[in-house]
């Protein structure tokens, strides 16, 4: 059975490209999500994150491969920033579906505090996912389409189970 988890931790286009990769991975999507307004856009997206929706399959990964590899791949102690980006759509933040899913997500977050790995504490937010709007064509799937665009995301560290 397949299963969907939305993450944000900074441009969504550097997310998209090294999570898609990962093993069990069926899809991504990047796109808005956590904000005040219907219909967002990369122009007016108030309050909502840019995120990325990913489809895997749970026979092949788990909630927490996909959490482990996040916090991989961007900084969770950088407050509404990730590299040159600032502000609270490059927040850093799982949204999750059900209590379980916080839960889950709380436990990963103090095993990545523990790890004492960063300076600083994890800042990552938990939210319930309201609604995920796509983002606009041109975002989607961008660093195939450009392969020398921005992106901030790198392989920091090894897993932390």
């Amino acid at each position: 059975m397949n299963k969907k988890i939305v993450l944000a931790g900074g441009c969504f286009w550097g997310l998209q490209e090294l999570i898609r990769k990962q093993k069990g991975v069926i899809g991504t999507r990047v796109g808005y999500t956590g904000g005040e307004n219907k219909n967002p856009t990369y122009e007016n997206h108030p309050g909502h994150a840019e995120a990325v929706e990913i489809e895997y399959d749970n026979k092949k990964t788990s909630f927490n491969q996909i959490l482990d590899f996040f916090f991989q791949i961007h900084d969770p102690t950088t407050l509404n920033q990730q590299g040159n980006d600032r502000g609270p759509s490059y927040r850093s933040a799982i949204f999750y579906t059900n209590e379980d899913e916080k839960k889950e997500a709380e436990k990963f977050i103090d095993i990545v505090n523990e790890s004492a790995r960063w300076k600083k504490s994890v800042v990552t937010t938990l939210e319930p996912l309201k609604k995920f709007y796509p983002a606009e064509d041109y975002h989607q799937d961008y660093l195939q389409k450009n392969p020398e665009g921005y992106t901030c995301h790198f392989i920091r560290f090894g897993s932390y189970l």
